[in-house]
């Protein structure tokens, strides 16, 4: 088993691996949306609510109103767990943090079922080009 991340989460077994792997997934696209995307070193760090705002928001995208419910499959019941996932990594030389980061920084960062389902608003897609809407009311419209 050469995955460092695999290994880590079978080894304490409460969270899935690949929830081990969303979290480094996600991790730029928090960096991204902090505005560190140039920053380098300690600078491009982001604080435990930052990285929570991004991993909602990957996860929106990737799962849309399901990701609560991958998320708890994997283990990770609320955003603490999220906070307990970054310190396995933190210990286990995999990520680095500040000496300001605490784990109490993922409390309480919000409600799955709100952010993910209540929220939830899909992405259509753009009108196809050179096709007017339907102005006789659809199919089977005068039948």
């Amino acid at each position: 088993m050469s995955d460092p991340l695999r290994k880590l989460a079978l080894k304490d077994g409460r969270y899935a691996p690949e929830a081990f792997t969303f979290l480094y997934e996600s991790l730029d696209h928090a960096v991204k949306l902090a505005g560190r995307e140039n920053a380098e070193g300690a600078d491009r760090h982001v604080s435990g609510q930052e990285l929570l705002l991004g991993m909602k928001s990957y996860a929106a995208g990737l799962f849309g109103p399901l990701a609560g419910e991958v998320w708890r499959r994997w283990g990770v019941r609320e955003t603490i767990d999220w906070g307990r996932i970054v310190f396995l990594l933190v210990d286990a030389g995999l990520l680095n943090r500040q000496e300001e980061d605490r784990i109490d920084d993922f409390k309480d960062g919000f409600d799955y079922d709100d952010a993910f389902v209540k929220k939830y608003r899909p992405k259509l897609p753009p009108e196809i080009p050179g096709h007017a809407p339907d102005e006789g009311g659809g199919a089977g419209a005068g039948a």
